[in-house]
């Protein structure tokens, strides 16, 4: 039996080097893909969970400064009524207690 040889061009070398470029960039762009889909998929996660704490802070905020609208609105109401018990201390009794 005689045993066939082939030769191997540099023309064939390079047509499978260009296959095999073309596989791997393939491959890569895939892995890509997919990479940057999870990534995204993280951040999208990262984001709402940031914007319910976001939304939370900006509740107690509201709330806070609602109670201290309404301690401000209430000290000016007392202030009024102790400046009316004043006026008539001085008008009925004659005491300045300014």
């Amino acid at each position: 039996m005689a045993e066939e040889t082939q030769q191997i061009t540099k023309k064939d070398i390079q047509e499978l080097l260009i296959q095999q470029t073309n596989q791997i960039e393939q491959r890569l762009a895939e892995q890509t893909d997919v990479i940057l889909t999870a990534v995204d998929e993280k951040i999208k996660a990262l984001d709402l969970k940031f914007s319910e704490k976001f939304d939370k802070l900006t509740t107690t905020l509201d709330n806070f400064l609602k109670r201290m609208t309404d301690i401000e609105d209430e000290f000016a109401m007392m202030r009024a009524d102790i400046n009316r018990v004043k006026e008539v201390i001085k008008q009925k009794l004659g005491v300045d207690l300014t």
